[in-house]
Parts: C-alpha cells; structure tokens; sequence
C-alpha cells in the first residue's frame, strides 16, 4: 500500500485497516514453521491493490457489507499464494527488498505455505461469496496458472510476438485484477452491463500495470524494484519491449542469440538491455501503457459515484506515473 498515495484509498482506508488486521488473524496456525513463513508474507506488505480495487468498485453501488471483508482477505491471500509459488518457480532470493520465503525457508515450505494461503483463502470465501463469485475466483486462479505454465514453456524462445504477450500478460496478471474489480461491482450489486465495464477497467489497469513492470525491469535500479535489474530478460521471459527490440533493433540477430543462449552472463544482460536501450522500446511499451490506462479511463460506468470514479481514475493516473 505504501507505493500509492495515500488519498487514492482514503474512502476506503477503514476497510483496508480492517483487511490488514485480519490477514494476521486468519494465517495463524498452530505449527510454527506455516505461522513465521505467514507472517513474513503478510509483513512484506505490497501495494494491497487488488483488495483495495475490489473495495472501490464495491462502493460504486449498494454493497452486501458482509461480503466485502471476507472476500477483500481472500482476494490478497490469493494473490500472496501465488506470490510464493512464483518466487520458488524463479527461484528469486529477494522481492520488494527482503528475502523471499524460499530463500529464507526453502522450496518445500514455501510452496506448502502457498498452498496453506489458498486453503485460508477460500475459508474466508466460503463465509461472504456466492456461487457466481466463488466461480470467478476459480476460474482466475485456473487461467493465472496456465499463464504461469504458458510463460515457462516459452521461456527463452524470441519467437514471440505482441500477441502472444498480450495474452500472457492477461492470464498472469490483468485477469485477476479484473477479476477483483469485478467482484467489488457484483458486491454493489451494479448491474450486467456495469459489472462487465468496471471488469473491464480492471483489466486495462491489470495491463498497463504489467507492462510497466516489465519496463522497470529494464529501466529502474535493483534498489527501486527490490530486485535485480534485468531479471526477466536473464530467465528468459519475453516482454514488450525485448519483442520490439527483436523487431527493430539492428542488434537484433545478437539479441536474439543472447536470448537463445539461456544461460546468461552478467555481460550477457548488460549488452542485451543496451540493445533494447538503443531502440524506441522504452518508449513504444509506455506508449501501450498509456492507451490501456486512457481506456481504463473511458470505460468506468456514468452512474459511479463522483467520489468512486475520481478514485478509479486517480489509481489510473498513479500506475502511468509510477517509477518503481
């Protein structure tokens, strides 16, 4: 949450206390190991935006107040699992700053822990969804994980065109930002056609938001992302701007080998990264992020509140403007 400024959230800053307050309630277990590894998930803190969007969009209408916390929780206990099981799969030694759970703990517990979250996660649905709901939730975990699997089959193949990212980008992170948006508007109990534009919202918010992600990669300090510097094109993940690169660099036959290659050097990712710096790369993915975040934009019902749109539109303005 640190990352956005704070009057974004500010209409609900109660209800993101609340969800803070019992994430630590609801991942204590009686063995220590699931408890520690738990609690220094929940203490790595993030942006908390999924619950945070879900909460918005609940706002938009009439909301069921049950329902809200029970699924914020699970909403960020979601996508904590699958935090966990993404660092193990990396085999990432640091995220936002601090150790992962499987540096500190090892594969074994981390991905059992990961497990663990999603057990509590659907405990906690189990108490505020319905049916539709529990449906969407299932069927975004479903489609996050074959972005997952889909990602890894592809891994160091330069092969890839706009297309293919576009559909990853989707399955691994903007669906289950619609997903959260969604759920907040079928909470408000907006109706179809208004769920279907505030799902919508979310997704071009899920998109731009990966796309610059996947530029920070390439531009920010290990220091900014908490991470390494170039640590996508070094696992050979293929994003936009390395697709653009391959497309129109004059390099790009040495990218391309460099990609190939798959065991990469540090020499390796500093003269892949000068190959995309020296391309328009940079500046053609910001251009993408910048026509999601306008739709993202265009998209949110008229019949919103003043204050809920204003909100909407200010996480749009803040995820164009973010370096880190």
């Amino acid at each position: 949450m640190s990352k956005f400024p704070n009057n974004i959230f500010d209409i609900v800053q109660d209800d993101l206390v609340a969800v803070e307050q019992e994430l630590y309630s609801i991942i204590q277990s009686p063995v220590d190991l699931v408890n520690d590894i738990s609690v220094h998930l929940v203490q790595a803190g993030g942006k908390r935006l999924r619950p945070a969007l879900f909460l918005l969009c609940a706002r938009g209408g009439c909301p069921d107040h049950n329902k809200l916390l029970p699924l914020a929780v699970a909403i960020e206990l979601i996508h904590m699992a699958t935090l966990v099981h993404d660092d193990v799969i990396d085999d990432a030694s640091t995220r936002r700053g601090r150790p992962t759970a499987n540096a500190r703990w090892g594969n074994y517990s981390s991905v059992l822990t990961g497990d663990y979250l999603f057990a509590k996660a659907f405990s906690a649905v189990a108490v505020g969804a319905d049916k539709e709901m529990l449906k969407v939730l299932t069927d975004v975990i479903s489609v996050m994980c074959e972005g997952e699997i889909d990602q890894m089959k592809e891994s160091f193949n330069p092969d890839q065109d706009e297309a293919d990212y576009r559909l990853r980008v989707a399955q691994k992170t903007a669906d289950f930002i619609a997903a959260s948006c969604e759920l907040g508007a079928m909470a408000a109990g907006l109706d179809e056609r208004e769920v279907v534009q505030v799902k919508e919202y979310g997704n071009a918010i899920g998109m731009a938001f990966q796309i610059t992600d996947d530029i920070l990669d390439i531009t920010a300090s290990a220091e900014q992302l908490g991470k390494p510097v170039g640590n996508d094109l070094r696992q050979g993940i293929v994003t936009l701007p390395v697709i653009y690169a391959l497309k129109n660099s004059p390099d790009r036959d040495e990218l391309r080998n460099i990609i190939i290659k798959q065991n990469m050097t540090d020499n390796d990712v500093k003269r892949g990264l000068e190959i995309i710096h020296q391309t328009e790369a940079i500046e053609y993915s910001y251009a993408q992020v910048n026509k999601y975040l306008q739709h993202a934009r265009n998209i949110l019902p008229p019949t919103l509140s003043s204050e809920v749109k204003e909100a909407l539109v200010a996480v749009a303005d803040f995820v164009g403007l973010r370096k880190y």
